[in-house]
């Protein structure tokens, strides 16, 4: 599965799987820890102190007096990250598997104000959202394998958006697509105009030879000629005859279908648009959420570190509540931003699904679109060389009788029909 469809469960457990945290074993320290105290080690290799009973943490190593630090918190560069993720009755188990969740979250996490976790800042340094949909960083990018491999798949290829040609801000990869099957469309409109066309030129031609075929013109001819030339005009009827026959077809076998074919194509794009639009607007609504809580979580880190700051100048009851209370809302702000994350995660999931889905669609559309028009123009061809065959025809008993034309006979047959006599004149005599 490729990176941008990882879940954020497969995140943690990836990360988990690598974080150098660990549990130290307490015959390592010099003296037992006090009850339910556990020390673990930092990814900088530091160690630091968490009560299984109350998830409290410190860097500082515990008293012998149960559920207290020895001294006052006085690291405060990294500590405010651990204390950040931890969960003060939150949904966490407490004791192991709080900690374990804890270990999870801060291995997957952004790098929050005071945070020296490497992880959380190379991952986030190694994604850029773009448009509100996050892509590979280019520096850090590594060659993703196509989804078709080889066959210059719609799915492969329009993930990012493109700047609007008409200015107005940017248009998506799907956008582009729907661009191409609306124009897809529109060339499909514009043939059924062309052969409309072509279809009047075939009427007002077999009406006009129609008409040409009833003039007296040389109706006077007579013999073999005069059979020949009543013959020829006679086939521009039959001729005219033929192109109706092959304007019907075109209406009926060509125009039609071109004009017909998914007629209600626009409508169903236009739903596919809303439905990925739809998913678009979720997807840009969750990283809003997710940039909100990232904020916040930044403003609890600086509000508990200006406790901390206090509670090491003023020692007191009130001060150590104050930082417990800051502690608690940035715990809430870290688990409101796993919360965004991962919904904004699943959001992307989703909708890349649907555009991998739907831009296969397309693809299968695109090419039944092409493989109709490629049938109905061959079907075109064939009615234009059926016509010049019947044409051909027409012209075969015209081909004929100029075959049989004989002046000898002709010249006999009219001079027996309008000979005035056989007896030649002589000459006249003195």
């Amino acid at each position: 599965m490729p990176p941008h469809q990882w879940t954020l469960k497969q995140l943690l457990l990836k990360d988990s799987r690598t974080a150098s945290l660990g549990q130290l074993p307490s015959e390592d320290l010099k003296e037992p820890l006090p009850p339910h105290w556990r020390c673990y080690m930092s990814p900088q290799g530091r160690r630091y102190y968490v009560n299984t009973i109350n998830n409290e943490t410190t860097w500082e190593r515990p008293s012998s007096t149960p559920g207290t630090p020895k001294n006052s918190l006085r690291h405060k560069n990294s500590l405010p990250a651990v204390n950040g993720f931890h969960s003060s009755g939150s949904s966490f188990h407490h004791g192991e598997n709080s900690h374990n969740n804890l270990v999870r979250k801060c291995s997957t996490e952004p790098q929050s104000p005071g945070s020296t976790s490497p992880t959380r800042r190379q991952s986030r340094e190694s994604k850029v959202t773009i448009n509100c949909v996050t892509f590979p960083s280019p520096s850090c990018i590594t060659e993703q394998q196509l989804l078709k491999p080889n066959e210059w798949s719609y799915c492969d290829y329009f993930w990012a958006d493109r700047k609007d040609p008409q200015g107005n801000g940017f248009m998506s990869g799907f956008e582009v697509l729907l661009q191409k099957q609306l124009k897809g469309k529109q060339m499909q409109k514009e043939m059924a105009e062309f052969i409309r066309e072509r279809i009047k030129i075939e009427d007002e031609y077999a009406k006009n030879l129609s008409k040409l075929s009833q003039t007296p013109l040389a109706g006077q001819e007579e013999g073999s000629l005069g059979e020949a030339w009543t013959q020829l005009k006679k086939s521009l009827a039959d001729e005219a005859e033929v192109h109706l026959k092959f304007s019907s077809k075109l209406q009926s076998e060509v125009e039609k279908p071109l004009l017909t074919y998914r007629e209600n194509f626009k409508k169903d794009m236009k739903r596919l648009d809303h439905h990925i639009s739809d998913l678009r607007k979720q997807l840009a609504g969750r990283y809003t959420a997710v940039e909100k809580a990232r904020k916040a979580l930044a403003d609890r880190q600086k509000d508990l570190e200006l406790k901390l700051q206090q509670q090491e100048m003023k020692l007191s009851s009130k001060a150590e509540e104050d930082m417990k209370k800051a502690r608690r809302k940035s715990t809430q702000a870290g688990d409101e931003l796993m919360r965004c994350v991962d919904l904004y995660n699943q959001t992307q999931s989703k909708w890349f699904e649907e555009i991998v889905t739907t831009s296969l669609e397309l693809e299968r559309l695109e090419l039944e679109r092409v493989e109709m028009i490629r049938q109905h123009l061959c079907q075109y061809t064939t009615l234009r060389h059926e016509t010049d065959m019947f044409n051909q025809s027409t012209m075969e008993p015209v081909d004929q009788l100029l075959q049989a034309v004989d002046p000898g006979k002709d010249r006999e047959m009219w001079v027996r029909e309008n000979r005035t006599g056989e007896v030649r004149p002589v000459d006249i005599e003195v």
